[in-house]
């Protein structure tokens, strides 16, 4: 029986937090680079602050501890992806792939775009979980450790080649990762992402519906459930002709969208990203 605080406001709270989260970091990254030094440090000051609001809420097993903890987790990985798309946190290699590069070669320069990035990703996860090892509350280091592997497999799937690879909220000063990725076509390791997410999102489904009714339980894998169920949409973007602009347009600066929300990838970036398998 589906619940209205149990299984409805989560999902309507997690649909709305993603859907303005995403908005607000779209729109610090794409702003002039004069304003990365600010945005880096509240995104600091709110990483720092959602790691302590993590740890003590993992001591509660409330309702409204599930929801913090949540929040939480939610402000650390905001943290992390200011880092990133700021460049701040990106990777050693910062200039567009070298041309002709394939196989092997190709996976280690397209790692070392992002390696910095994923390496303070992992070890937060890594100190999240050891916060709350014990602790009766684990939901905060739960949807950190959910949103990297979500992440990390859209970044595989760029890598390898999807249908759709729209990247207009990508900064200008990140363009050269563009080409990084794979040609454009429908792999079978997209179409089983999707897939696995989905048998995820059906796994965090049947623990909310079994939990007793307004419990932490039902909340918090509901909340899991939405986070997967919106993962999955991500991954269906990357296989349908679908523009960020779309539902983000409203957070790209007036520079971005002058001449139409479709900013076109720099000049190489076609030809060395299309020409190799």
């Amino acid at each position: 029986m589906v619940s209205w605080s149990g299984h409805v406001v989560p999902f309507i709270v997690t649909v709305a937090v993603w859907f303005v989260a995403t908005g607000l970091v779209a729109w610090a990254d794409n702003r002039e680079r004069a304003t990365f030094t600010r945005s880096l440090a509240i995104g600091g000051v709110g990483g720092i602050l959602g790691l302590i609001v993590i740890l003590v809420a993992s001591q509660s097993v409330s309702v409204l501890a599930v929801y913090v903890a949540f929040i939480g987790a939610l402000m650390v990985w905001g943290w992390h992806e200011i880092g990133f798309l700021t460049g701040a946190s990106a990777g050693p290699r910062r200039v567009p792939i070298a041309p002709g590069v394939r196989g092997l070669e190709r996976f280690r320069q397209a790692s070392a775009t992002v390696m910095h990035h994923e390496v303070a990703l992992a070890l937060t996860a890594l100190l999240l979980i050891s916060l709350s090892w014990d602790a009766p509350n684990q939901i905060g280091a739960t949807v950190f450790v959910l949103m990297l592997g979500l992440r990390l497999s859209s970044k595989i799937n760029l890598f390898v080649g999807v249908p759709n690879t729209t990247t207009e909220m990508l900064p200008p000063h990140l363009d050269y990762l563009k080409t990084y990725f794979g040609t454009n076509r429908m792999t079978a390791l997209l179409a089983f992402s999707i897939l696995a997410i989905l048998a995820l999102a059906g796994w965090f489904a049947q623990l909310a519906i079994s939990a007793s009714v307004g419990s932490a339980e039902m909340v918090g894998a509901s909340l899991l459930f939405t986070l997967c169920v919106l993962g999955a949409l991500e991954h269906v973007f990357l296989a349908l002709p679908f523009r960020d602009g779309m539902l983000w347009g409203w957070a790209l600066p007036a520079r971005r969208r002058e001449g139409g929300l479709a900013a076109p990838a720099p000049a190489p970036a076609p030809s060395i990203r299309n020409d190799r398998t």
